[in-house]
């Protein structure tokens, strides 16, 4: 295998993923989701009320991918930071690809503990009624 056969393989996958993320936003981005009927309701908020943390995820997407950063952060921010937050971990990811270097984030427990926290402070902020300005 030569050097540039084994650096398309390493690659392909950063890549390909890449290819899936940006269909999705170029299919949330053209399929307007403000507009009822394209996109199912979220089954949390329709059966309960309760704003889901994904809630707005598709509004924030189609915001995001039309340039309106404002409206993608007032749609869900956590979305909207998750965003940026893919980048960096696909970035760091092709660099590493491309050097040959696997992937490793090895995350402790805590902060995962700490994600979660952060999601169930958000769920629960954003649907109180001080915490309106992060409902979609």
């Amino acid at each position: 295998m030569g050097r540039t056969t084994g650096r398309v393989r390493r690659l392909a996958t950063p890549i390909g993923i890449l290819a899936a993320v940006a269909g999705a936003f170029a299919y949330v981005g053209s399929v307007d989701p403000n507009e009822p009927g394209h996109y199912p309701v979220c089954p949390l908020l329709k059966l309960t009320g309760v704003l889901c943390p994904g809630c707005g995820g598709l509004r924030s997407a189609h915001a995001f991918i039309h340039g309106d950063l404002g409206a993608a952060l007032e749609a869900n921010a956590i979305a909207t930071v998750g965003y940026f937050l893919f980048a960096a971990v696909w970035g760091l990811w092709l660099v590493r690809a491309w050097r040959g270097q696997p992937l490793r984030i090895g995350l402790a427990p805590v902060w995962w503990w700490g994600v979660g926290t952060v999601l169930l402070i958000f769920t629960v902020v954003r649907n109180l009624p001080f915490g309106s300005a992060l409902a979609p």
